[in-house]
């Protein structure tokens, strides 16, 4: 191969790097905006403004589908309006593999507005950060032995991310003391927010706390159940707890507890939780959507300008309707298939088909075997296009399907599921 087409490769390959975007980015396309009334970003953006106390809303999706792109936006729309706003992702603070429960959870809620608040202003309100807090709240309260009473803020936010054994015991102690820990919790949001007020010296200044990554929590083997189990518990059972004083809270939600629980907004503040799809490639009908694949061309086009030295459109658009839709995977067919055509036997540019079949193979092996019962469910979503959930006791079959993408959610005119394309074949 040719130095400048490996360099071009090369090039394209690492401009589809993984992660989120801020609205002024070079490689940020505003797609959602081209629709506000399918623009989940708008929809919450008009909520906070027009919300004159505290609000909750809920912003779902799967992992992919650009929500923390999304927050980005929305942090950056709400700035435009005057607003003061912090975004936590969640990864840093939460283990999304294991249980959650509403004591762990508002540490990790807590105790991100308080390192959010530190790095903004310096200080935190009545001079001490919630970390803090609960280092006195677990020492003096709870009586964690194994705890040791020297230990500070950066050690319990360590040890409640990255050590499971320690944050199923503190569970396990803060049971019987979950209303003293959330009224602590509420405490500190409210004094987040004076504190903010006064620095502006605005009492009517809005402040709005967007916690991204909630979604990703997810069961893994033996446990799935439990974890699943426990998201929902969380959102259903402590609904009434996640709405705080003074505050404007977005909580970002998997997609499986919409069909599980489709009112839920009703519990949390009354507002409708707003969902952001994979691009609409495909109508429900089967047929190719052109907006949406035209969409993923523009995308390509911000990573690539030369895409099509290495693609013919016919490539590009076979590789999106593959993935569904589904960014996270449309960037990462491509990437495979740029380092297939780098290798001696690659080729020349444009690539050749079975490069692409490859990659596609490859992809598709991430999610065989199907086992036969999961095949019977996912024939009926194909057919249906709608969840196909008989009981809650199917939650985490259902869950784990939306964590491998071996179920899309799209939207038109009403939310609609649909398998991936890439193992539709394997279903008879």
């Amino acid at each position: 191969m040719h130095h400048d087409h490996e360099a071009l490769l090369k090039r394209f390959y690492q401009n589809l790097k993984d992660q989120p975007l801020d609205p002024t980015d070079p490689y940020y396309v505003p797609y959602l905006e081209e629709d506000p009334s399918e623009d989940p970003i708008a929809h919450l953006r008009q909520h906070i403004n027009w919300s004159e106390a505290a609000s909750v809303n809920l912003l779902s999706g799967q992992r992919g589908s650009g929500k923390s792109t999304g927050l980005r936006r929305l942090k950056t729309c709400l700035e435009q309006d005057g607003h003061i706003v912090f975004l936590c992702d969640m990864r840093d603070y939460l283990n999304l593999t294991t249980p959650v429960e509403i004591s762990d959870f508002f540490m990790a809620v807590m105790g991100g507005l308080s390192d959010e608040i530190e790095k903004l202003y310096g200080v935190n309100p009545g001079q001490r950060g919630f970390w803090e807090r609960m280092i006195d709240f677990v020492n003096k309260e709870v009586r964690i032995e194994e705890f040791g009473a020297g230990a500070d803020g950066l050690e319990l936010k360590a040890s409640l991310k990255d050590d499971p054994a320690f944050k199923q015991k503190l569970q396990q102690y803060l049971r019987g003391h979950v209303a003293r820990l959330v009224k602590e919790a509420h405490r500190f949001g409210a004094e987040a927010v004076e504190l903010v007020r006064k620095k502006y010296r605005d009492p009517d200044r809005k402040v709005v706390l967007l916690l991204d990554s909630i979604e990703q929590i997810r069961g893994v083997g033996a446990e799935a159940k439990t974890v699943y189990d426990s998201v929902e518990n969380l959102f259903s059972v402590h609904a009434g707890s996640l709405r705080l004083d003074l505050l404007h809270v977005i909580y970002t939600i998997p997609p499986y507890l919409i069909p599980l629980a489709p009112g839920l907004g009703r519990y949390l503040g009354g507002n409708i939780a707003e969902n952001l799809p994979s691009v609409h490639v495909f109508h429900q009908d089967g047929s190719e959507d052109t907006r949406g694949l035209a969409v993923l061309k523009k995308i390509v086009g911000k990573r690539c300008p030369e895409w099509e030295q290495i693609f013919s459109e016919t490539q590009l658009r076979r590789m999106a309707c593959a993935t569904g839709g589904d960014l996270r995977d449309f960037f990462r067919l491509i990437r495979e298939v740029l380092i297939s055509a780098s290798m001696p036997d690659g080729g020349e540019l444009p690539v050749a088909n079975r490069l692409i079949e490859d990659a596609e193979n490859k992809l598709q092996r991430e999610m065989l075997p199907i086992a036969e019962d999961d095949k019977v469910w996912l024939r009926k979503i194909n057919a249906s296009k709608q969840a196909e959930l008989q009981n809650k006791e199917l939650l985490s079959r259902l869950a784990g399907y939306f964590d491998t993408h071996l179920v899309l959610n799209y939207r038109n005119g009403q939310d609609w599921y649909d398998v991936h394309p890439l193992i539709r074949g394997s279903l008879d």
